[in-house]
């Protein structure tokens, strides 16, 4: 179930990542193309103002989403060069402090977020261009907060039971695991650049 959640998860940031890019991409087209005499004809007569609003109403999904996302795969920035000096005893003590913290706060701002669109939900408030319902664009506040919280309790079950947190590697590259170590990088197919020798290390030196 939980792997569900979180494909379900990684494709939704994913597909609003991408349509927000498309729509941006589509508006700038139009934006100078109608700019085009040749073109002006074909494009004067489409309406593209809603496509900032739209934008970003899809980011404020994604940043909801991808915040979670962030607790989930340990990808947010924290500081914890004081945390890390302290006993393990401490150290530990204070993490879990600190996830439940997180976790009570985001379950406070879901609560008053699904309390506030509870109430301009009984309102006829919509959005200047789309004319959306407002309570649709606010639903990411409590949608995104309670997820995030959960996501801070399942780091907290997982490190009381195994007393480590997800943490995400930055020099990753996914589908680099296979290349060799030593492999030249600058090696190229023509005569014209120097690489490697058979035999010899990168500092000239013959390989024993």
């Amino acid at each position: 179930m939980l792997k569900v959640l979180d494909h379900l998860e990684e494709w939704l940031i994913a597909c609003l990542m991408g349509a927000a890019t498309l729509i941006t991409f589509a508006a700038v087209l139009h934006r100078y193309g109608s700019g085009v005499p040749a073109l002006q004809p074909y494009l004067a007569h489409i309406n593209m103002a809603w496509a900032q609003e739209l934008t970003i109403y899809l980011f404020v999904w994604m940043a909801k989403f991808g915040a979670a996302y962030g607790v989930r795969t340990g990808i947010h920035v924290g500081v914890d060069v004081l945390v890390n000096r302290l006993s393990d005893k401490k150290r530990a003590y204070l993490i879990v402090v600190s996830l439940l913290a997180g976790a009570l706060f985001t379950g406070v701002v879901g609560t008053l977020g699904a309390n506030f669109v509870w109430a301009i939900g009984h309102t006829d408030q919509t959005s200047p261009d789309l004319e959306a319902p407002m309570w649709l664009v606010y639903l990411a506040v409590p949608c995104g907060s309670y997820l995030m919280c959960f996501r801070f309790l399942q780091v907290l079950a997982g490190f009381l039971r195994t007393g480590a947190l997800p943490k995400h590697d930055h020099t990753h590259v996914e589908g680099m695991d296979d290349v060799a170590q030593d492999s030249n990088w600058f090696a190229m197919d023509d005569n014209l650049h120097p690489r490697d020798m058979p035999g010899e290390d990168r500092k000239g030196s013959k390989r024993q």
